[in-house]
């Protein structure tokens, strides 16, 4: 659902509480509270009329109205509004509000999924975990992330956070996993996925990447070895 305060405006009050305002661009913000692992999210729904592009971005933080958010601070997450077939006004404030509340149930799904993985995370890595809300992460992943929110297990500096494929949210919520990524290695688990059982793979899997990462740099090196030995002779 919705919070009260954006479910209950129209197109003019939406539009007087964006976050950007001006002749080539309108920002509209939903705010989402009560998070349990990201407390507040702020969703912004950002169209240009010069570049006829329509894209969201996710923020750490209830972002008031008025708010200038830094570049640095927007995780771009490609489910975007597909307001193309109102027929009017009236019918694109209505497709705005379901597809307003898609993307908020969607991020309040993930955001629970997450915290669930805390524990599980922990024990098993043997590691503190702490959250990340940074927009940018240390390690490549495999999809589009969906919150800026990651969990990170210390000692292993593996990095588990929601991750979603592209699609408007006209279609509804978008295909969403759960991504492990450790340095040149991640994999993404469905949501509903054991957390437990999806951790303890995850970290047999990175295992056994790095052993044959290893061997393929010693078989790399030796190769290398000979070349020069021939060169020499």
């Amino acid at each position: 659902m919705l919070d009260e305060d954006d479910a209950g405006r129209d197109a003019e009050e939406l539009l007087r509480s964006a976050l950007l305002d001006d002749s080539s661009a309108v920002a509209v913000s939903l705010r989402v509270d009560g998070l349990p692992l990201s407390d507040a999210l702020t969703v912004i729904f950002h169209g240009r009329r010069d570049l006829g592009t329509l894209q969201t971005y996710v923020a750490s933080g209830s972002l008031g109205a008025g708010t200038r958010v830094a570049a640095n601070a927007l995780l771009r997450v490609p489910c975007d509004l597909d307001l193309a077939d109102a027929g009017d006004r009236d019918e694109a404030e209505q497709l705005y509000v379901e597809q307003a509340q898609t993307m908020r149930d969607a991020l309040v799904g993930a955001d629970t999924v997450l915290d669930v993985w805390r524990e599980p995370l922990s024990e098993i890595a043997h590691s503190p975990v702490s959250v990340d809300r940074s927009p940018q992460l240390a390690v490549p992943l495999p999809a589009h992330r969906m919150l800026p929110t990651a969990l990170v297990a210390s000692d292993s500096q593996i990095v588990v956070t929601p991750v979603c494929n592209a699609r408007t949210l006209a279609d509804g919520w978008p295909p969403m996993g759960i991504a492990c990524a450790q340095q040149e290695f991640s994999r993404v688990y469905p949501l509903s996925d054991d957390p437990e059982r999806c951790v303890e793979e995850f970290l047999e899997l990175a295992a056994e990447h790095a052993h044959e990462l290893a061997e393929r740099l010693a078989h790399q090196e030796a190769s290398v070895q000979r070349f020069i030995e021939l060169s020499d002779g």
